[in-house]
């Protein structure tokens, strides 16, 4: 009765508007498995759509609100998990795309909506009767015969309305109200300006004798930038990874590399339209003042309340323990490449030049290749033949059909919204179909920095029983093909392919009732997890020669590469983990502010850096005013995560090799069951104690990383 109260509520508010007809955001799906109809998706059904989803989903809050019936967990709890998926699947089309494809219209609408669907949100979260029925079913929900899937939900809701301010006095709850959609823009400006600083800089070279050493493929990608740029003849240069990443490893231009390291990292930095010093500040103001609203000191313990860390102080602790062994082979590391560059500036005659004759952040790459080298006489130039991107790609289908027993295959005739994305179906071992996988994996100008997975459409079961499969997609960065050459990639490219590629896994294999608890919908010191799982598998010998054939030969990578990688396999760890560390303890920095009036940004960071003892060579992972995690993406107080993750992804491999096989069935069915069908219905220590038997040790990172 309650659901076609909602349904009726839905669809008289679509039927007033009269806005649905010719709206493909509005009606149900005729495309095959109900995927969004992208080529018929025009800016104009935006906003339409946003305004029927929210007028919907207000009207189906008032059904729950006026319900007559005693509060019950059905018609109350279960009910407002229910509500709000027309508003879920138009924010899930128009927000990928805001990503992926964001050009000035689409940011302009973005700064038109956020507010709203804030508002909406805020307005459903601090109803008053609405958190009645809520906390009437939530103080008996020992008595009501619940499943654990139902408790969990009823507590997790009860959760959520009390975080967003549901227990305030009302002048208070106006305020987070306007705090929440002044955090809301401010996000958005933020990610705006990083985007538009990464492609207002074009570092062009004339003379290619300034590109010595650099790769032909390198010289190629950046010469074919250059002519569609109008620069023939040239070399085009960006802050974006794929174009200056080979330049820093491989280029002997030491003043080429600094001032392509300058670029990416003062992104955002220039005292112009475009800086994130004053979104910096209005942010942390904002967030500070809203933990104190709630009453905690900082914004990272109202932000962490709901993680596995529960508060900053057990974040920091985790993060301390991994810090000092990392800096201390950072060192080590240090004094190795100093030596290289020692024995360079003796060739030239440079060595007693103090002005030049130390290691500086724009050598670490070239002279950590050079070591490399001559280590393990291995070059990764060598690597990128064997690391074509569609090969990869099936490798990790591959892996996921031994683990799992899945099956990924393309898909055609699915709607798209750029000549980029691929499309595949994901079956289950039985030949169930588990969800639609989107692949989208080339730069352009629109499409924000950095990989990542989202949800387009959700999982979750409905009343009737319909298990409703999820829609996701894997957007990433990497190399594009050039006029002679596929899109080939780099190791950390690779990895970046698995790791994502286990989110989706995450988000295909959830098997849960209710969409707020299902596939990814756990702590966030929980969700990298089973991403960073499926890195482990990247370079086994059995897995490399599933997907690692010459694109040229198709040979498959000989055994004595595959052997040098991992032999290499601890190299360079300090400074990689030196570099993430150093990042998560700067967010930690900004979100264990206790007060906040205003924040010189530039000091703030230097301060950070020289608290932990930042050695000067190592630049932060992510300099604040391009942090996208934490003042864009939803991982404020939150970057921590990938650490305390990789903890967990650690300890989990290790269930895999105490076995003595590393695709051990038993182990993965394990895996599936307890944590990625599970979704967020229940604690995220619990899940992983089912699976382990333990809670997981440190050791095992510590060991993996060489830094014991």
């Amino acid at each position: 009765m309650k659901k076609l109260l909602i349904l009726s509520a839905m669809m008289m508010t679509l039927a007033a508007c009269n806005c649905s007809k010719d709206n493909p955001l509005l009606v149900e799906q005729s495309t095959p498995f109900g995927v969004p109809a992208f080529d018929l998706i025009k800016m104009e059904h935006y906003k339409p759509a946003f305004e029927a989803a929210i007028k919907a989903y207000n009207d189906e809050v008032e059904a729950i609100v006026t319900c007559e019936e005693t509060p019950t967990f059905a018609n109350s709890v279960a009910a407002l998990d229910r509500s709000g998926q027309l508003l879920q699947r138009v924010e899930g089309v128009f927000f990928n795309l805001l990503e992926t494809d964001g050009t000035d219209e689409m940011n302009a609408l973005a700064e038109e909506v956020t507010p709203l669907i804030t508002e909406c949100e805020d307005n459903i979260l601090l109803n008053e009767a609405l958190f009645a029925r809520i906390k009437a079913v939530y103080e008996q929900r020992e008595s009501l015969d619940l499943t654990s899937e139902q408790l969990r939900l009823t507590e997790e809701t009860y959760k959520k309305f009390v975080m967003n301010g549901a227990n305030l006095e009302p002048a208070a709850k106006e305020r987070v109200k306007e705090i929440n959609r002044e955090l809301g823009l401010l996000s958005l400006k933020f990610g705006q300006n990083v985007v538009a600083e990464t492609n207002a800089v074009q570092h062009f070279v004339t003379d290619e004798a300034e590109l010595d050493g650099l790769p032909e493929s390198a010289k190629q990608a950046a010469a074919e930038e250059a002519d569609a740029a109008g620069h023939p003849g040239e070399w085009l240069f960006t802050p974006k990874r794929t174009s200056f990443t080979p330049v820093l490893q491989y280029c002997s231009n030491r003043e080429l590399r600094k001032a392509l390291l300058m670029e990416y990292t003062t992104r955002g930095n220039h005292d112009n339209a475009n800086d994130n010093k004053s979104v910096i500040n209005q942010t942390m103001r904002l967030r500070t003042e809203k933990a104190h609203l709630f009453g905690f000191d900082c914004s990272a313990d109202y932000i962490l309340q709901d993680a596995m860390a529960h508060n900053a102080e057990n974040a920091m602790e985790m993060l301390m323990q991994v810090w000092g062994p990392s800096l201390e082979a950072a060192k080590r590391e240090r004094a190795a490449l100093q030596v290289l560059l020692d024995q360079d500036l003796a060739r030239d005659g440079s060595i007693n030049d103090p002005a030049v004759n130390k290691l500086q952040p724009w050598d670490w790459w070239y002279y950590t290749e050079k070591l490399r080298k001559l280590r393990y006489d291995l070059d990764e130039e060598q690597l990128k033949p064997y690391f074509e991107l569609s090969n990869v790609r099936r490798g990790a289908f591959e892996l996921a059909h031994r683990l799992y027993g899945i099956t990924i295959e393309p898909v055609e005739g699915l709607p798209v919204y750029h000549p980029d994305v691929e499309t595949f179906q994901v079956l289950d071992k039985n030949g169930e179909l588990l969800g639609i996988f989107y692949t989208d994996y080339f730069p352009r100008a629109t499409k924000r920095p950095g990989a990542w997975m989202n949800n387009i459409l959700n999982q979750y079961i409905d009343d009737e029983g319909v298990n409703h499969r999820p829609v996701i997609i894997n957007v990433g960065n990497f190399n594009k093909p050039t006029s002679d050459k596929p899109s080939l990639l780099s190791m950390d490219d690779v990895e970046t392919l698995f790791h994502e590629f286990g989110h989706a896994l995450h988000g295909f294999f959830s098997q849960c009732t209710y969409q707020s608890l299902s596939g990814t919908n756990v702590p966030r010191d929980f969700v990298e997890m089973p991403s960073q799982l499926m890195e482990n598998w990247c370079y086994a010998p059995e897995v490399m020669k599933t997907y690692a054939f010459h694109y040229q030969t198709g040979e498959v990578i000989p055994d004595s590469l595959i052997a040098k990688i991992n032999a290499a396999s601890k190299f360079n760890q300090g400074f990689v983990e030196t570099e993430l560390l150093s990042a998560s303890i700067l967010d930690m920095d900004y979100h264990m502010l206790t007060e906040v009036d205003t924040i010189d940004v530039n000091r703030f960071e230097a301060e950070s850096m020289s608290r932990m003892g930042m050695i000067p060579e190592i630049i932060v992972r992510y300099r604040s005013t391009f942090y996208n995690h934490i003042f864009t993406t939803g991982y404020e107080a939150g970057y921590y995560s990938y650490t305390w993750a990789a903890v967990l992804d650690s300890d989990a491999f290790h269930a895999f090799v105490e076995t003595g096989d590393l695709f051990n069935n038993s182990v993965s069915a394990r895996m599936r069951e307890e944590i990625l069908s599970k979704g967020n219905t229940a604690d995220a220590a619990v899940l992983y104690q089912n699976f382990r038997g333990k809670k997981a040790d440190p050791k095992y990172l510590l060991e993996k990383k060489g830094l014991l």
